[in-house]
């Protein structure tokens, strides 16, 4: 896996059209977006427009991805961008994405080998600012073991990242983890590798949250393989369901302490 390390400058502006300028160690590409329309312009013949005409998906999914209050004249950003990347298998949600040692790659469902599944699930009751999260095992004899937690977090995001924290505390070696929760999935397997990279700020040039649980499940994730699997929520799946349920009722049971 080859990580290409840029800076990307606005440099220019006339209505919705944006002129930028990425720059690594040896050349620049001049780029003209716009952000309504979409439209991309990659200008130059030198190495580095070569890796990102060959990389445009990559690069198109950061500009798009950016808010518009954040194009403006002066903005500077350290990125980068995985050459070759499969964007296609890594967006789609039927696919597992593999975290072994210090490799990610994805692999079709249909082609994933045998592991013990974990089930994690989170509530937030955002008016009273309580959370609650469940985890249920599923070994490879079918037999399930549940725990139930309250947590501390003040949001869902962290909550489900709380969840999948405390899943691989709970349980070692190789393991398959299912969640409902994008933001996981994506954070561990895709976004995290550039944020370290590049002082942990998103496209839009602001500190990813939630930094210190990140490292910590990233740390849980060294030596041993953890897959990551999505599974849609509310979606009649018996394990999701369960879970969702189990993290209510224990949220709930907060405001009956209380």
């Amino acid at each position: 896996m080859h990580i290409k390390q840029m800076q990307l400058k606005v440099v220019e502006n006339k209505g919705t059209l944006y002129g930028l300028l990425i720059l690594d160690e040896q050349n620049q590409a001049n780029l003209l977006f716009d952000i309504e329309t979409k439209e991309l312009k990659i200008s130059g013949n030198n190495a580095l427009t070569q890796f990102l005409l060959a990389n445009e998906f990559q690069l198109r999914k950061l500009l798009h991805n950016k808010r518009s209050d954040s194009y403006y004249v002066g903005f500077q950003l350290n990125f980068s961008m995985i050459d070759g990347k499969d964007i296609a298998a890594f967006n789609n949600r039927d696919n597992i994405i593999v975290k072994d040692l210090r490799d990610i790659t994805v692999i079709q469902n249909s082609k994933k080998r045998d592991l013990t599944e974990v089930y994690t699930d989170a509530s937030y009751d955002e008016k009273h600012q309580q959370a609650a999260y469940s985890i249920l095992k599923k070994d490879l004899d079918g037999r399930y073991e549940a725990h139930e937690y309250n947590s501390e977090c003040k949001d869902s995001s962290s909550t489900e990242l709380q969840a999948v924290i405390k899943a691989l505390e709970i349980y070692h070696g190789d393991i398959r983890i299912m969640t409902d929760s994008q933001y996981v999935r994506k954070g561990i397997t895709e976004w995290m590798v550039h944020w370290k990279l590049n002082n942990w700020c998103t496209a839009n040039g602001t500190k990813a949250k939630n930094i210190d649980q990140w490292l910590k499940l990233e740390w849980l994730c060294e030596g041993r393989r953890v897959e990551f699997g999505y599974v849609k929520a509310h979606n009649n799946h018996f394990e999701n369901e369960y879970c969702d349920l189990m993290a209510r009722i224990k949220r709930e049971s907060m405001k009956k302490e209380n």
